[in-house]
């Protein structure tokens, strides 16, 4: 089993409402398809005119068809029937479908409402409700279709909710749907790190300045170029520049002109830009009293700004300190982050710090 499904099916198995945060390709559909198999297992037989126990709901046709594969190979074993309802095609083949009556319902919102108030099918039935990559749902602007078909499913379902990344409308649709929810945030390997820099920089950026600390002139390098093809106004400082190209990144930068810098720790060493409104240290720093100086880039003089950490296994040694920081600094200390300080074995994990100067605030993992 992948992390997101080894963690993910004692969760779904307990009936507990579950998010889960995950990138594509982390094998999160058989997360929740297994637990919905053994939900419909545990429910009486379909009687004729029962819409289906489980609903899938997928942004596109093509994620839809997708989990539907899955679905058919898995519950297969059980006898379980299952349909992929969604728009652009005939309605013929998926009502007569529907009519036979199906255990499993995989959908688009659109077509399935069509279905509904065409009275082909109803969700009086449905105990087990997923929503897939929610974010793609909400950017593609079916908010209200979903809601309209959450109030159509009974209060005591089991939810659970999957999204790649978590911004604010993501949250807020999740508090509106799930009940005390575990929240799983998918493990890092070093390799993802640059795909989860984006989703971030996708999340935050406003055309305020973000400082980005590596670890490495290479890296700053690296980063820098890959970030520049991908679109990004981004630009390096580190030690092997020279003084007059430092001040001229300095300068657009301050400006605003590239409001995203990478930088090494000797090249940031008293950077006084105000307004940097975010610090992201994609490679955690080698000491904590750089942690404190990095952090201390953003929420200057009185203002407020946020740090974001990329935290690894390889950085567990520093879990004990960041902790103290945190709790002195009145935060919040996410579990992973305290069973990593008692020793535990290390996941990874990316961590948010929100400072007013070098103050309190709140922090997630």
């Amino acid at each position: 089993p992948t992390p997101i499904q080894s963690q993910g099916w004692p969760m779904a198995l307990k009936g507990r409402d579950l998010i889960g945060i995950a990138e594509t390709g982390s094998g999160k559909t058989l997360a929740y398809l297994l637990p919905a198999i053994v939900h419909v297992n545990a429910q009486p037989i379909l009687a004729p005119g029962d819409g289906p126990i489980v609903l899938v709901l997928a942004p596109t046709r093509e994620l839809a068809v997708q989990i539907q594969q899955e679905t058919t190979k898995f519950g297969a074993s059980s006898k379980i029937k299952s349909t992929c309802i969604y728009g652009g095609v005939p309605k013929g083949p998926q009502v007569r479908d529907l009519q036979k009556g199906v255990e499993i319902i995989i959908a688009t919102p659109g077509r399935l409402i069509d279905m509904m108030e065409s009275h082909h099918t109803n969700l009086r039935r449905v105990t087990y409700l997923v929503l897939d990559e929610a974010d793609r749902m909400l950017d593609m602007g079916f908010e209200p279709q979903i809601k309209k078909i959450v109030s159509q499913i009974r209060p005591d379902r089991q939810t659970l909710y999957w999204s790649a990344t978590w911004p604010k409308e993501v949250e807020l649709l999740a508090r509106t749907f799930l009940f005390d929810p575990y929240k799983h945030v998918e493990i890092l390997s070093e390799s993802q790190k640059y795909n989860k820099l984006v989703n971030l920089l996708e999340d935050i950026m406003d055309g305020s300045r973000i400082l980005i600390f590596m670890d490495t002139k290479k890296g700053c390098d690296q980063i820098t170029r890959q970030l520049r093809m991908d679109g990004w106004p981004a630009l390096s400082i580190h030690g092997d520049k020279s003084q007059a190209e430092r001040d001229w990144v300095l300068s657009e930068f301050k400006s605003g002109k590239s409001p995203i810098m990478t930088a090494t720790d000797v090249a940031a060493r008293g950077l006084d830009v105000k307004d940097v409104k975010y610090v992201i240290n994609y490679d955690f720093p080698g000491s904590l009293e750089d942690y404190v100086h990095r952090i201390g880039r953003t929420g200057r003089a009185g203002a407020t700004g946020t740090a974001y950490s990329f935290f690894t296994a390889a950085n567990a040694r520093f879990a004990k300190d960041l902790i103290s920081i945190l709790v002195e600094a009145g935060q919040k200390v996410s579990p992973e982050l305290a069973n990593m300080g008692r020793g535990a074995p290390p996941p990874s994990l990316g961590h948010r710090d929100r400072y007013r100067g070098h103050g309190g605030g709140r922090s997630w993992s």
